[in-house]
């Protein structure tokens, strides 16, 4: 088993043979079943892709309702201690997080951490933790500027401890201040984030259309997401009034009641929240629509899972040039157009040239499912973890 450094600093790995077990312990803040988001669907592909290659799974995470505190689901064990609070979206645990952590690392012959989550660091370092340990670096700490001040200490002694520090997309390596320092070039490993297609239903749930009141074989826009603050959904509204069919909103979180406000207050009768929708609803949204858009303006967005689901669904892209990983998902004028962030205008005339130029749509939509199978099938992810895994247990 071998996992090979390319001469651009890549990752090229080599087919894994099923030799022996190989249990890794994966530590994130929070996972299913508490409210979903893009990190933890990625973290859920990891352990489905790797099953094959004989590695078992285990994740720790915080919830504020951690009961049952071990769930068994088809891609992992699931250990769960209470979070008592979270300062800046930061779940924070007690004496209870420390010893159920260090009994898992016990148990683990690898640990790999999903960067960023301060109280990880705090659990790495106070359990003392001496199996070998990776870390997928997922994004810099963007808004707790002040915060990062005091933590840069603690982040840097955690990031140099660790055997290797994945990164997911060139373009984020050479923009993050940390990752392009010098102090990481040995460890750097680049691995995109992928979706195993199995584990996706094979049809939807299309009651979805009858429910928003308007038929799905028509043209319309999709953002699905949290209602979070780096989205730029408050762009996509405004951009509504410039493009003639409906655009659908899918999701939750802090911002909806301002974007509902907004909508209104623009008098836009295109613009349709689907509020929370089903894993079935999802997927025959993502499957008819006519572009996907991920219009998030800040590099908060650092990869964009759901750019991959409408890739795998054959379906045109539309993103924000922001430094970071969504433009190696989405490459411009191959699966669709990447356009300057926080620009209403740019994204109606995007959305604008779609609805006019069909062909574009069947072009983007074919040429974004063969960048899927390339680089963000299961089968590729699936490898390139396992052989890190499996280089750095054997060590």
């Amino acid at each position: 088993m071998a996992a090979l450094r390319t001469s651009n600093g890549g990752y090229l790995c080599q087919r894994i043979e099923k030799v022996r077990i190989l249990k890794v312990l994966h530590v994130y803040r929070t996972y299913y079943p508490d409210p979903p988001g893009g990190l933890q669907e990625a973290i859920r592909q990891i352990c489905l892709t790797t099953k094959k290659y004989g590695v078992e799974n285990t994740i720790f995470a915080l919830s504020p309702r951690p009961e049952p505190k071990t769930i068994l689901r088809e891609e992992a064990r699931v250990v769960r201690a209470r979070s008592w609070f979270a300062p800046a979206s930061c779940d924070i645990g007690g004496i209870e997080a420390v010893s159920t952590f260090r009994r898992l690392v016990q148990q683990a012959d690898l640990v790999h951490y999903m960067f960023p989550w301060p109280f990880a660091d705090v659990l790495h370092h106070a359990s003392g933790n001496d199996k070998p340990s990776v870390l997928t670096y997922i994004s810099d700490v963007i808004r707790q500027r002040s915060l990062n001040t005091l933590y840069a200490p603690l982040m840097w002694q955690t990031l140099k401890s660790m055997r290797a520090v994945v990164f997911n997309a060139p373009r984020y390596a050479t923009s993050s201040p940390v990752l392009s320092d010098s102090q990481l070039y040995d460890k750097l490993r680049q691995i995109p984030l992928g979706i195993d297609e199995a584990s996706y239903a094979k049809s939807g749930d299309d009651s979805i259309f009858d429910r928003l009141g308007f038929d799905g074989s028509s043209q319309y826009f999709l953002f699905v997401g949290v209602l979070r603050y780096y989205k730029g959904v408050q762009y996509l509204i405004e951009a509504a009034s410039s493009v003639r069919v409906p655009i659908v909103i899918a999701g939750s979180g802090p911002m909806a009641r301002s974007l509902m406000n907004q909508a209104s207050a623009l008098g836009l009768s295109n613009v349709i929240f689907a509020g929370q929708v089903s894993d079935g609803e999802k997927i025959s949204l993502i499957g008819r629509c006519t572009a996907l858009i991920l219009p998030s303006h800040l590099r908060s967005e650092a990869y964009g899972m759901v750019l991959v689901e409408a890739a795998m669904y054959g379906r045109p892209l539309i993103s924000c040039e922001i430094g970071t990983g969504t433009s190696y998902v989405n490459a411009h004028d191959e699966t669709g157009f990447v356009i300057p962030p926080a620009d209403p205008a740019a994204l109606a005339a995007a959305m604008n040239r779609l609805l006019d130029q069909q062909g574009l749509v069947e072009k983007f939509g074919f040429a974004a499912r063969r960048r899927y199978e390339e680089y963000f099938s299961g089968e590729v992810m699936g490898q390139a973890y396992a052989s890190l895994f499996s280089e750095f247990a054997a060590r």
